[in-house]
């Protein structure tokens, strides 16, 4: 029986071979098929990868333009009473562990003010509208994380670029202060930024493995934290494939952008 099922499986081949034949079908799309669940690892993954990808895209949507805003205000107003205090408090969010951030605003929204629901009561494959008002706290919590990474290197580069000897004769040319900072500052600060920013977006990959199980949010951290449990091996190869085909996506996004935005860049890979 044992050994009918080693064949059924397909581990009495050699690692190499299997390793080949998984490869292969990942070239045509296909994942395997779920142990525990028998359904192909597509179909399993398709509902909780769109959950993920709306909590993804909405803390981007949010954290993207609120921590260039207030990097390029702290920058400006560097040494302030703003700067300081900005800067202190996304110190320690950057510091704090997602559960600990995603507990006190559980405490905060949910249990002492009753806005927000606390977990997901939603099923998995609910429309997007109906999912909504569950995903406003984990939101919050990616936001947070990656506004505090993000807004210090817009608000280094920022200083960096004001410095600089172009900056200073823009300004005795008669130039406005708002035309030199939207027109020579902000896209020389924009490309650094925007590698972070896609490393953020990837390390919240890692930090919804947390976020979903905090907040019970049926995505991809769930179903990958019920795969290990259940030992289902094609199941989290799966999700670590997706896992690291949107890393390696999401570097060369912010490459070609940054390429896009400084033609430096360019010339000096072709040197």
């Amino acid at each position: 029986m044992l050994r009918n099922c080693r064949v059924q499986l397909g581990i009495d081949q050699p690692a190499l071979i299997r390793f080949g034949e998984w490869a292969g079908a990942l070239l045509h799309g296909e994942l395997g098929t779920s142990l525990s669940r028998e359904r192909p690892v597509t179909e399993v993954i398709a509902p909780q990868l769109r959950n993920t990808i709306l909590l993804a895209v909405l803390a981007a949507l949010v954290a993207i333009p609120v921590s260039i805003v207030l990097g390029i205000l702290a920058a400006v107003r560097r040494g302030s009473t703003f700067d300081l205090g900005v800067s202190a408090f996304f110190l320690v969010a950057m510091t704090l562990p997602e559960f600990v951030i995603a507990t006190v605003l559980i405490f905060i929204f949910a249990i002492s003010l009753q806005w927000l629901p606390a977990i997901t009561v939603v099923p998995t494959g609910a429309p997007i509208l109906e999912m909504l008002p569950n995903v406003v706290l984990p939101v919050a919590v990616l936001s947070l994380v990656m506004v505090a990474h993000t807004m210090q290197v817009v608000r280094t580069r920022v200083i960096e670029t004001m410095q600089s000897g172009f900056i200073e004769a823009s300004r005795l040319r008669g130039l406005s202060f708002q035309r030199v900072l939207l027109g020579h500052v902000l896209p020389s600060a924009l490309p650094p930024a925007l590698n972070v920013i896609a490393l953020s977006l990837a390390s919240l990959l890692g930090g919804v493995i947390v976020i979903e199980r905090v907040f019970n949010y049926p995505g991809l951290g769930t179903l990958t934290l019920q795969a290990i449990h259940d030992r289902d091996m094609p199941l989290v190869q799966g999700v670590v494939v997706i896992f690291t085909l949107t890393y390696i996506g999401l570097g060369l996004i912010a490459d070609l952008i940054s390429t896009l935005l400084d033609p430096r860049i360019a010339r000096r890979s072709e040197q």
